[in-house]
């Protein structure tokens, strides 16, 4: 079987899964998991095989025309380069591993059926936006992504939290994707087609007459589907779902499109230095903001989410200094480690029967509970901080090697781009080892009762944990042998990033861990429940909650909601010291409410929008109605007096026509005499 054929199976696999799983799910529940780990497996070790044969050589591109449409056709068309066969293994194994997590995480959901099967098709379509070689079709993956994501994360849908942020998440990408569709149609009407392969030979031509605007266009859709400022907004909220959606959704798929499509056609972008120094903008801000608003977060998801925020900021920003090898690597590396922490999370909330990281900072004993979690997660924050020799450390490096010889004038792209990136990057190292390390001690290392026990987790998580560990620590090391396949360009780190990018990871995780064993001492000194850093009262955020997912990790249904800690008395424990309040300190409260942009989207769209729906509400029950029923009373009115006239009397008739006749008579007589 040749290469393009066994190319064609890895995303048809995961999607005649997800169509068996939706028809057989309800009358034949023994099915349910095979049908959702087999073909997906199966999808995986195809996306292997396509990547050794293809071996970073020569891109391997086949099409056929799939209908006439005048004059920009439409084919079915597979491009495999270096960057595709990559990604589309990433995605099959990360899939893989949540399908089969799963399978134990949702043992006893009811509509675990549904959910596997929304997930092979959200696996399907992140791979066909992989393979596609035409952009018509990769959007017809780009939007099934979309809708899809809408049902995973409002899975939950009876918590209003779930309902609103998947309401968010689709409107939000929705938004972005307008102007992308326009950018794409402009694209494909200079370029003459929407192959891939001649898009980027119009591009080598020239061809192109406003590359500045397509590029913008198509960066809005990007900023939307890759959560980039300022359209990140709904990734947070899309924590509402289960945890394994998040860990596919952070890791492989929706979030990594974005970053896949601009390198993908990152000549596109690279005509135009103001469309490359836009998106080296929005990367600094991405990556910085979104460190510093994990740093603030009580959940522990949000602070992941927000991780997953800062991190495709690292690889937007790779790109606009044009170097995508960096940017694919770092993609790589990030979707192991991710969905490794994500994954972990799952099981550290239903030990600790909350989300909140100031409820586990009060529970001794955690790590101990879990240790499986415990270490694995470990992993996945040292290879998340870039600490040698993990997985980040030489991901995170490549893109600051390629912002140091931009900012050096090596490269093609603007010199602004190489500081913006360059400066921001190193900030958010540090700020990403002060946030890792927060969550690590306060997950931990909490003080106070024992966490409750409700037994060690299925074995087949543990697997997942430690199979996804695996490239968390080992996949680093691969970046002197797999340069085929980025380009043939470096990806080892230089010694001067290498210094800069360590010191500083090693600045924040140290600082972080003195400032928390400093509050811990002071939190000790004040009586039980008093704060040793009292902040003025605000509204304490609801807290994610996930309903209980099996018997062997699943705590008390009261601990899940997140109302009443399962863990003892909450009120009897010392208050948690948090590091993140003492070193932010005014940004504090800023940080932890996402800087308020949220506030800015509900007073410059949200409100008027509802005002104007207001608006037009009154004109149709006030204005519209009141027409529609005024004349239904007039003619009731009018239907009245007839009715009243219909006496059934001849005599009262024959008045009438009597009168009747006299007073046309008369009437008569007035003209004719010209009164």
């Amino acid at each position: 079987m040749n290469t393009t054929t066994l190319a064609v199976l890895v995303p048809l696999l995961p999607f005649l899964g997800a169509a068996a799983g939706l028809l057989l799910g309800r009358r034949s529940p023994g099915f349910t998991r095979p049908l959702a780990v087999l073909p997906t497996l199966a999808a995986a070790a195809l996306a292997v095989l396509v990547a050794v044969r293809q071996g970073g050589e020569r891109p391997i591109s086949a099409s056929t025309r799939l209908t006439p449409t005048g004059s920009v056709p439409v084919d079915l068309a597979l491009y495999l380069d270096g960057f595709a066969v990559l990604a589309a293994v990433l995605v099959g194994v990360v899939a893989s591993c949540v399908q089969i997590y799963s399978t134990a995480y949702l043992r006893d959901d009811p509509r675990y059926p549904s959910y596997a099967a929304l997930v092979s098709l959200f696996t399907s379509a992140m791979l066909l936006v992989v393979y596609s070689g035409d952009l018509m079709v990769l959007l017809v993956g780009w939007e099934v992504m979309g809708i899809c994501s809408y049902f995973l994360v409002g899975h939950y849908w009876e918590t209003p939290e779930a309902r609103a942020a998947s309401l968010k998440a689709f409107l939000v990408t929705k938004l972005g994707d307008v102007p992308f569709l326009f950018g794409l149609f402009a694209l494909a009407v200079d370029a003459g087609t929407f192959r891939i392969t001649g898009i980027l030979g119009a591009v080598a031509t020239g061809a192109i007459e406003h590359p500045t605007l397509v590029a913008l266009l198509l960066l809005a859709g990007v900023a939307g589907k890759s959560a980039q400022f300022p359209l990140h907004t709904w990734l947070p909220d899309a924590m509402a779902g289960p945890t394994p959606v998040s860990a596919l959704i952070h890791a492989a798929t929706m979030v990594a499109a974005g970053v896949y499509f601009v390198a993908r056609l990152l000549p596109v972008f690279a005509a135009s230095a103001a469309a490359l120094t836009v998106l080296a903008v929005l990367a600094a801000i991405t990556m910085a903001g979104a460190a510093l608003a994990a740093l603030a977060q009580d959940d522990i998801k949000r602070v992941l989410a927000y991780s997953t925020i800062s991190q495709l900021g690292y690889m937007s920003g790779a790109l606009a200094v044009g170097d995508r090898g960096a940017a694919l690597f770092h993609l790589l590396s990030h979707g192991a480690f991710k969905a490794l922490l994500f994954l972990a999370a799952g099981v550290v909330i239903h030990a600790a029967g909350t989300n909140s990281l100031a409820a586990m900072s009060r529970m001794s004993g955690l790590g101990r509970r879990i240790p499986d979690a415990y270490w694995t997660m470990a992993i996945a924050l040292l290879a998340l901080v870039a600490i040698p020799p993990f997985a980040g450390f030489f991901s995170k490096e490549a893109v600051l090697v390629a912002a140091e010889r931009t900012a050096l004038g090596e490269s093609a792209a603007p010199v602004a781009a190489g500081w913006a990136v360059l400066v921001s990057g190193l900030l958010t190292a540090l700020l990403t080892a002060a946030y890792a390390t927060r969550l690590w001690l306060l997950a931990f290392r909490g003080r106070g009762p024992g966490a409750p026990d409700h037994g060690r987790q299925p074995a087949v998580m543990s697997a997942v944990l430690w199979a996804l560990a695996v490239p968390s620590l080992a996949f680093g090391l691969t970046a002197g042998f797999i340069g085929d396949w980025f380009d043939g360009r470096p990806l080892q780190p230089t010694l001067t990033t290498a210094v800069l990018g360590t010191g500083v990871a090693l600045v924040g995780g140290l600082v972080t861990y003195a400032t928390w064993r400093h509050t811990t001492a002071l939190a000790s000194r004040v009586p039980n429940g008093a704060a040793a850093h009292p902040e003025p009262h605000r509204k304490a955020e609801p807290p994610v909650s996930e309903p209980p997912v099996s018997p062997a990790v699943a705590p008390a249904p009261e601990a899940v909601t997140g109302r009443e800690p399962a863990y003892g008395d909450i009120g009897a424990a010392p208050e948690p010291a948090d590091p993140g309040r003492l070193l932010l300190g005014p940004l504090h409260r800023p940080a932890a409410a996402g800087f308020h942009l949220d506030a800015v989207y509900r007073a410059l769209f949200v409100r008027p929008v509802t005002a104007g729906a207001e608006l037009v509400r009154f004109l149709d029950r006030e204005v519209v109605d009141t027409y529609v029923r005024g004349a239904g009373t007039g003619t009731n009115w009018l239907g009245w007096l007839v009715r009243r006239a219909q006496t059934g009397n001849v005599q009262t008739y024959l008045s009438a026509l009597l009168a009747g006749s006299v007073v046309l008579a008369i009437a008569v007589v007035l003209v004719a005499a010209g009164v």
